[in-house]
């Protein structure tokens, strides 16, 4: 090692000093986001050796590749010369616990006193999430789930509570809020993470076929059952079975849940030979199980069975402070899925953080695919959005078609928007959520009038 490097090193060492002082870890990354200085403090949360083993690796591999792989939305942010703070990432350590810490990075300003390697471009520090009060600034992108805000916040403590439980979980929310998101994060900080995730809707089935998909079958058990297959609960054995759409499960299959949840038996379906189930549950519905239980279409003891451990998902609307770092995640997805590089610009933003969002972050992802379908440079504007999202409801004679090109499908939406108006610009402009200029850009490309 040089003497610059000497130098280097134990300049780095006395920032760290301070900086574990407070509690916190510091690093220092290179311009291909490996770790090239980090403080002994990782050792206190990941055991000893662990700093020195961190360095020289992808910071994706400690803190995820949602955050900081190639489509994550602070390494994108990095790369622009922006820096990000409070975000937040789950770090595990060896012994399969997990720690919530709040995540700041920013790049690093000419270093003129070397007190870092000369390759190190961006400075990341890692704090124990609690440390923050409220909750209120951060973000967690761990397999999608964002909690910047309490409500969130609240959520993912939850999660963090799970960690050493196989207790049944009952995950409730509105269609498109991201239940099997959370289910599966749920499972991947759980004492089965090593085991299989099996996802089941009991929604997209009739009984009886839902029965054997979840059971299995023998040879002969009905027509066109020429082999014995295994179900889904033999496929989750040893890991996780997500029930979605619970609260659509016919009554006759309540009773073998039940059972499976009581006993740990099931049986295929056309045989009598009871079989273990090794499979812990993780159920999720976006109705009102309770009524459901007046109303006798759900049985109370598999509800309070299901119930172990309940999980609600607030819906976007209640969660604003989210809406900026979802999007901004989802459009890294989307973009990368397309092959381009587009941002938002302000009012873009804005507009989307004045949507109701009823269908939640799947409305909200479903918006970022139309917007970068339609959008023809590298900043997503208002008038990219779909109409909905500018205006408050779709045009009245503009339904969606699914497989229509985003032009036609925006060529109709500001054909009705006109049609509705007398062909008044102004009002049309307006009910789409458009300035009468942006308006008259997009008619004049799409050729209308």
């Amino acid at each position: 090692m040089s003497a610059s490097e000497q130098g280097s090193e134990v300049a780095f060492a006395a920032v760290n000093a301070a900086f574990g002082s407070l509690g916190r870890v510091c690093m220092a990354l290179d311009d291909q986001f490996r770790v090239r200085h980090v403080s002994s403090r990782l050792d206190v949360l990941l055991g000893e050796g662990a700093a020195a083993r961190t360095v020289g690796t992808p910071v994706e591999a400690l803190l995820g590749a949602e955050l900081f792989g190639a489509d994550g939305p602070i390494r994108h942010a990095l790369l622009a010369g922006e820096k990000r703070e409070g975000w937040r990432a789950l770090l595990r350590a060896g012994d399969g616990a997990s720690h919530l810490l709040s995540v700041t990075a920013a790049p690093l300003q000419l270093d003129p006193h070397g007190v870092c390697a000369r390759d190190a471009r961006y400075l990341v520090v890692l704090r124990p999430a609690e440390e923050e009060a409220g909750d209120a600034a951060a973000a967690l992108a761990t397999t999608g789930i964002i909690s910047r805000s309490r409500a969130m916040g609240r959520v993912v403590r939850l999660v963090e509570s799970l960690q050493y439980s196989e207790a049944s979980v009952l995950v409730t929310g509105e269609s498109g809020s991201g239940k099997e998101v959370l289910a599966r994060l749920i499972h991947a900080h759980s004492p089965r993470r090593s085991g299989p995730f099996v996802a089941v809707n009991a929604a997209a089935l009739p009984g009886d076929l839902l029965e054997s998909e979840l059971f299995g079958h023998v040879r002969g058990a009905f027509t066109g059952a020429t082999r014995d297959r295994p179900g889904r609960f033999a496929a989750a054995a040893q890991g996780t079975l997500f029930l979605d759409e619970v609260g659509d499960l016919p009554l006759h299959l309540q009773v073998k849940l039940l059972r499976v949840l009581q006993e740990h038996t099931y049986e295929r379906v056309g045989e009598n030979q009871p079989r273990r189930a090794d499979a812990r549950i993780i159920a999720a519905t976006n109705r009102d199980l309770r009524r459901a239980v007046a109303d006798g279409t759900f049985r109370e003891d598999l509800y309070y069975r299901l119930r172990v451990f309940p999980v609600e998902i607030p819906p976007l609307r209640e969660r604003r402070e989210d809406i900026e770092p979802m999007a901004q995640l989802l459009l890294s997805r989307v973009c990368a899925r397309a092959g381009r590089a587009v941002r938002f610009s302000p009012d873009a933003l804005r507009a989307l953080m004045s949507h109701s969002w009823p269908g939640n972050v799947r409305e909200l992802e479903n918006a970022l695919e139309f917007a970068v379908t339609v959008c023809r440079g590298q900043t997503v504007q208002p008038e990219d959005l779909p109409p909905e999202v500018l205006g408050g409801g779709a045009p009245e004679h503009a339904p969606v078609r699914a497989f229509e090109p985003a032009d036609a499908y925006e060529r109709a939406a500001i054909e009705a928007a006109l049609q509705a108006h007398r062909w008044s610009r102004a009002e049309a402009a307006r009910a789409l959520g458009l300035s009468r200029s942006t308006l008259w850009r997009r008619m004049r490309s799409l050729n209308i009038g």
